[in-house]
């Protein structure tokens, strides 16, 4: 992730500089082994770059949470996937800015500047992440994944393995998710059945409740400024703001 932002920001501001001058120093057979290595990293990082997105940033309950949102109001394509995933994107961008920052700070200059090694790169670089999974997930699942691991407890939280660490938030993640769904969804049932059975008094039991609903379920979503209570709620659930 930070690589990808480092290759990105060499581009844009070296690219003229790199084109007055270009020269090629392969040095040692020692050196050239160490940047084919890095070069296999960056390109591993680069291709797995989605995944970490979902496993270890907001990106997960954010994207079930407007997901959810959507089946709630009973709209099946709007608004469209792409535009869910963008919000949910740039969403997780605002609130991951200063983890982002703080690895690249931590593991990635250090490691284009070639004052630190790879190794010590990563462990540098996943700390803050390390951190800001610690501070979400809950401490039931870090029991669980701990007990199916087989490993001692740690004595202290920053000995916790990425191993289980990982799979423990995400589900947290998805827990709660699911609970902010449920809320979600409560107003749009009351709206659901009050259609109903406004429709069924009237002997109206043929015409579907939910194309009466609908509309107003929208109208009820803008009046009370639905998407800046989401959006700003799902920021503040990670302590941001």
């Amino acid at each position: 992730m930070g690589f990808a932002l480092v290759i990105a920001i060499g581009g844009a501001t070296g690219g003229s500089a790199w084109a007055q001058s270009l020269t090629l120093d392969l040095g040692d057979s020692a050196t050239l082994t160490e940047r084919a290595l890095q070069i296999v990293a960056l390109l591993t990082i680069l291709s797995l770059a989605p995944s970490i997105l979902i496993m270890v940033t907001s990106f997960t309950r954010i994207v079930v949470v407007l997901s959810l949102l959507r089946s709630a109001l009973g709209l099946q394509t709007a608004p469209p996937n792409t535009v869910m995933i963008a919000l949910a994107l740039f969403l997780s961008a605002f609130i991951m800015a200063p983890t982002f920052q703080e690895a690249y700070d931590a593991g990635v200059r250090p490691l284009m500047e070639d004052t630190i090694d790879m190794e010590e790169a990563f462990v540098r670089a996943s700390e803050p992440f390390h951190v800001f999974m610690r501070n979400q997930v809950r401490e039931s699942d870090l029991a669980l994944f701990q007990d199916l691991a087989n490993m001692p407890a740690p004595e202290t939280p920053e000995e916790i393995s990425l191993r289980v660490l990982v799979p423990a938030f995400m589900i947290s993640e998805l827990r709660r998710a699911f609970e902010i769904g449920f809320l979600l969804y409560l107003p749009f049932i009351i709206i659901d059945l009050v259609i109903a059975s406004l429709l069924m008094s009237m002997g109206m039991m043929m015409l579907p409740p939910v194309v009466i609903s609908l509309p107003f379920k929208l109208i009820f979503f803008v009046l009370v400024d639905g998407w800046q209570l989401i959006a700003g709620s799902l920021v503040r659930s990670f302590g941001v703001g």
